[in-house]
């Protein structure tokens, strides 16, 4: 509670009600280079991990389409 600055626990449940807490979709994608992984992170993606010989990156999809994932590399 000390965080927020509320005295009464009743005055954070108000604020932590208004909070939805949905799945949000991703659009992921895939670098092989450091071009490709800062065109990426220009574009808004941030890093999420490893994986073979590939950097993913993920970005909120706000458009609302299908998730998928999509490698440039070949």
């Amino acid at each position: 509670m000390q965080l927020l600055g509320h005295r009464n626990i009743k005055n954070t449940l108000v604020y932590t009600q208004l909070i939805t807490f949905e799945d949000d979709d991703y659009v992921c994608k895939a670098a092989s280079n450091v071009k490709e992984a800062a065109e990426l992170i220009e574009a808004g993606y941030e890093y999420v991990c490893d994986m073979e010989t590939v950097k993913l990156f993920r970005k909120i999809d706000k458009e609302g389409s299908k998730k998928q994932c999509i490698s440039d590399t070949k």
